[in-house]
């Protein structure tokens, strides 16, 4: 067998795993109207054989949307479209379904949500989004008041309320990237003097007081986090990476999570980032092989034999092979992923990608 290594059982408490495969989170703008649909139950329910296959990102508050047809999770249709994608994976395979809370922030943007984006302090973003008119500039954020943190907090429980309610195995908080809870941790986006900035302990402080609420909400065994150290993405910029990212490790690590989701980002960091985690994080280390194709389905195995990830999340070989796991147990050819496809909405390039049994 190719990579054994890989396809290995996993279990650390309430987690049961087959193998070490997970699927990355992937915007893909198929959610018609916010709503996920038949469609995006039949993708998912594809991709059923991941460990943990994590979910396109996904508002929690209509404020936080900031690319077309992106799923949300904070109403009653929405929540019955994650009942739909969570059947459906569950009647295909084994796979855990983590659905990623993903507030935009200051990159949300007027275009779809009608409002100012919110964000730590009022810093514009440079650069834009896409819209069916074409490419909007981001705007303006305003700063958030002290006094509204408790609500957006409860935007987050909320959602995860929601997601259990609709069958999912629980949610992703998406730290990283250039996002909300990003934006705070960041000292380029963050100049708050309240308490929630000024040092890497009042940046840190609003992402742990989210994840401490959601785990008190839906259980600890249900909250993954996923954070990328001094990765730019989004007009993000980090110092004291290393500093920054060990105390929000160490403040996170007695909240006993599902998993930490950690892209390695080493290159920008400066240091290597997957070895912070893994010193720091005595839970699950699910490690994202990023954009990079350098990286080898060799290395990662060896990386789960030597114990420096517990899991692997791939994004892109999950788009255009949805039998990956299968693929990579067998040694088989790999699909290549049509990047023109990638958000154009529709069945192609998202639905249609062969397994290994449909291609013979």
């Amino acid at each position: 067998m190719a990579h054994p290594n890989l396809f290995t059982p996993y279990e650390r408490g309430a987690l049961k795993t087959g193998h070490r495969v997970a699927m990355a989170p992937l915007t893909r703008n198929r959610a018609v109207g916010t709503v996920p649909g038949p469609l995006n139950a039949e993708y998912y329910a594809q991709r059923a054989e991941a460990a943990i296959l994590v979910s396109e990102g996904t508002h929690p508050a209509a404020i936080g949307q900031g690319y077309l047809d992106t799923a949300g999770l904070h109403n009653d249709e929405q929540q019955a479209g994650w009942t739909l994608v969570a059947d459906a994976v569950h009647a295909a395979g084994d796979a855990k379904l983590f659905v990623q809370l993903m507030h935009c922030g200051r990159v949300a943007h007027p275009y779809y949500t009608g409002e100012t984006p919110v964000a730590p302090s009022a810093i514009k973003a440079d650069g834009g989004t896409f819209t069916p008119d074409g490419q909007a500039e981001f705007v303006l954020p305003r700063e958030l008041a002290t006094e509204e943190l408790p609500a957006l907090v409860e935007d987050y429980v909320q959602a995860a309320r929601r997601a259990v309610a609709a069958g999912c195995d629980g949610v992703e908080l998406h730290a990283a990237n250039g996002y909300l809870l990003h934006q705070f941790v960041a000292s380029g986006t963050n100049h708050r003097t309240d308490g929630y900035g000024t040092d890497v302990a009042g940046r840190i402080r609003f992402p742990v007081e989210v994840a401490t609420a959601v785990a008190a909400a839906i259980g600890p065994e249900k909250v993954g986090i996923r954070i990328s150290p001094g990765h730019p993405f989004n007009d993000i910029e980090e110092e004291q990476v290393h500093e920054t990212y060990d105390a929000l490790i160490r403040a996170l690590a007695p909240l006993d999570l599902a998993y930490l989701h950690v892209l390695d980002s080493s290159g920008y960091a400066g240091y290597p980032v997957l070895e912070q985690a893994r010193e720091l994080w005595p839970g699950t280390l699910m490690g994202n092989e990023g954009f990079s194709e350098e990286f080898t389905v060799e290395e990662a195995d060896q990386m789960i034999a030597d114990g420096k990830l517990d899991l692997v999340a791939y994004g892109r070989r999950f788009i255009a092979n949805p039998d990956l796991p299968t693929r990579l147990r067998t040694g088989a050819e790999l699909n290549e992923p049509d990047s023109d496809t990638f958000y154009a909405g529709g069945p192609k390039g998202y639905t249609d990608y062969p397994t290994l049994e449909q291609a013979a």
